[in-house]
């Protein structure tokens, strides 16, 4: 039986690794935690004058490098003198050249926010009167490409190897000393250091291309690597490194010393261990909350210690449940996992889902702030997907609890009898086999071959062994509990994809921070005599939502200048096959009134002498189609004239 089960379990386990795969690759590149809350000169804007500097507000503090903020003139050469400094608090701006002569001017950013992850964009302002531009910005996002492919499967990895490397270590020690013998589980827990470290590695490396041009020619560059190292990011990397040779360490005492102890000694040293493994793993753990979602934002000093708890109870949840599926499966039979084994990882993942739950209530009001956020973000979307797995998990995980009292039960009950039954054949097998080997040797005992009787005893405890998984495998309660073990790793493979994306997606808290710091910029330039929309769309197709903004000026009776803005969800502006516009004034029943503007840039579009008939509150609708058959109009009031 175990023959025809250990193949359909790898096939499982393939698949759900190939089907992880293809999620992270259709996957969006990381979103931006740091978002663009105000511009000066703003957005479509037209100055009668050039600025001295062009200056980016953004949601919270960013890492600026060589090139970060750049300036570029109608024919695509830089207008701006070089590099940006931070001007005020999450300001940060750049000088422009004197004398510069009219036309539209493109803004583009690439910074690194305060969590670790990229964010980039581009607008465009005009002096004097808007004009053609020969600029082209990228529909590249940061973070995105095969770099950032290999950026994203790495943190996968990453989080895998340490959620098998220390749920596996804490399993053995807290529920089943006998398994650091064992060849299937030693290998497990190695296997997530490899994984762990070759990621970091990998890593360290991705770094400086993912975070500046995205080209994979660069990921050797030395010079890159030096800036990485420079930042909290590399920092954390290297740490982790230098804690993955402490692990590397307790590895080899687990699966050596301790191996080699008397259950007695095992028991004195197990302590030691425990403390010196779990430092280990807490610092390892800290690697992430000092870099990313927990180092930054509201409440931090607090944030950052629920966050690491919160790892380790991942890790003691679903590294433990990959080391009992290894135990149940291919753990050898003379050291097959017991019952008591099973019941001491049970209450370890009651006490571990405890706290998960309680530091994901935590993160998720840090996070997500309100129940618009939740229902109306990737990220809360993202969130609530998590709660029904981990939903999912819990209800599984009870039905493994139920065969686990059922298998306590049955050792309890039978489990003697069946020892000394199984003894007693075992040695009338082998008196059996003894009496006939010594029948045969007797007559030939000058001709007998080493070699031979040797490779006789090797059949016979494969043999022995053989019968003995049989038995075993034939039990219907163990039958049970391995279905359900395999189920919950199953569902725990991609709660752990789930979690991943989490970690590369902008907080709902943040976005909607942006969006309001957005309409206010908004409501001061409709005081100011234009009017400015902005309205969110979803076409429903492949890279189909996003947002429109529509300027109007100067939003009077008669001749009114506009421009319309198509960006992504994370301010990085892109083209679309066409966009329309209708005004309508419900009223007076005028209307609707369409205008097709002129396509400037790169998510830029124009229409000059836009006549306005009459004051009042016009319905202006804007339709926006992404592909042949994706299409979807959304519309605002304002008030012109």
């Amino acid at each position: 039986m175990t023959q025809t089960i250990a193949p359909r379990v790898r096939s499982l386990v393939l698949l759900l690794l190939a089907a992880v795969g293809l999620f992270l690759s259709g996957a969006a590149p990381a979103s931006a935690h740091a978002a663009l809350t105000g511009s000066d000169p703003q957005q479509g804007a037209v100055v009668d004058k050039a600025p001295a500097q062009v200056s980016l507000t953004f949601s919270e503090p960013v890492s600026l490098s060589d090139g970060s903020l750049r300036v570029l003139d109608p024919k695509g050469k830089r207008a701006d003198t070089g590099a940006a400094s931070n001007v005020s608090g999450t300001t940060y701006a750049v000088k422009l050249h004197s004398g510069l002569p009219d036309g539209t001017y493109t803004v583009t950013y690439q910074v690194v926010s305060a969590d670790s992850h990229p964010v980039s964009g581009a607008y465009t302002f005009s002096i004097g009167a808007p004009s053609s531009t020969s600029v082209t910005v990228s529909d590249q996002t940061a973070g995105g490409g095969v770099v950032g492919w290999l950026y994203g499967f790495g943190r996968y990895v990453s989080y895998a190897g340490f959620t098998v490397l220390a749920g596996g270590a804490a399993f053995v020690l807290a529920c089943w000393p006998r398994g650091s013998g064992v060849r299937a589980v030693q290998r497990l827990v190695v296997s997530g250091w490899v994984a762990l470290t070759a990621a970091t590695l990998g890593l360290l490396l991705l770094r400086g291309s993912y975070t500046s041009s995205g080209k994979f020619g660069d990921v050797f560059d030395l010079d890159l690597l030096g800036q990485v190292l420079q930042t909290k990011t590399g920092a954390a990397l290297v740490s982790r490194l230098l804690l993955l040779a402490a692990a590397a360490l307790f590895i080899a005492v687990l699966f050596g010393a301790y191996d080699k102890r008397e259950e007695e000694e095992k028991r004195d040293l197990t302590f030691g261990l425990a403390v010196g493994g779990g430092v280990v793993a807490a610092g390892i753990a800290a690697t992430w909350a000092m870099a990313e979602h927990a180092s930054t934002g509201l409440q931090a000093g607090i944030a950052m210690p629920v966050d690491v708890v919160h790892l380790l109870a991942v890790a003691a949840w679903l590294g433990g449940l990959c080391a009992l599926l290894v135990s149940l499966y291919w753990a050898p039979a003379e050291a097959a996992l017991d019952a008591g084994a099973v019941r001491r990882f049970s209450q370890i993942a009651f006490g571990s889902v405890a706290a998960l739950v309680a530091t994901g209530l935590y993160q998720s009001w840090r996070q997500v702030g309100s129940w618009t956020a939740l229902t109306g973000t990737r990220y809360g979307q993202l969130l609530l997907v998590k709660v029904g797995l981990v939903v999912l998990l819990v209800g599984i995980a009870w039905i493994s609890r139920r065969w686990t009292a059922q298998l306590t039960d049955t050792v309890t009950a039978s489990g003697g009898k069946q020892r000394e039954r199984t003894k007693e054949r075992v040695t009338a097998r082998a008196a059996s086999g003894d009496g006939k080997q010594a029948a045969s040797g007797s007559k030939r005992t000058d001709a007998a071959d080493p070699k031979r009787a040797a490779q006789l005893a090797r059949q016979r405890a494969a043999m022995d062994t053989a019968r003995q998984k049989r038995v075993r495998d034939a039990d219907p309660i163990r039958h049970g509990l391995r279905r359900s073990v395999l189920a919950e790793a199953g569902v725990a493979v991609v709660l752990l994809t789930v979690t991943t994306l989490l970690t590369s997606t902008e907080p709902g808290r943040t976005v909607e921070e942006a969006e309001a710091a957005t309409s206010a910029s908004s409501s001061s330039s409709s005081d100011a005599g234009a009017v400015t929309l902005d309205m969110t769309f979803d076409t429903g197709g492949t890279d189909g939502k996003g947002v429109v903004r529509l300027d109007i000026d100067p939003a009077r009776v008669g001749g009114n200048e506009m421009h319309v803005y198509v960006q992504r969800p994370n301010g990085r502006a892109f083209d679309i096959p066409e966009v329309k516009v209708a005004f309508t004034l419900e009223s007076k029943d005028i209307g609707p009134l369409p205008v097709v503007p002129d396509h400037i840039t790169t998510g830029h579009w124009s229409a000059n002498g836009v006549q306005i008939p009459m004051a009042g509150e016009w319905n202006i609708a804007v339709t926006v189609r992404t592909s042949d058959i994706d299409q979807t109009t959304v519309s605002k009031n304002a008030q012109i004239g």
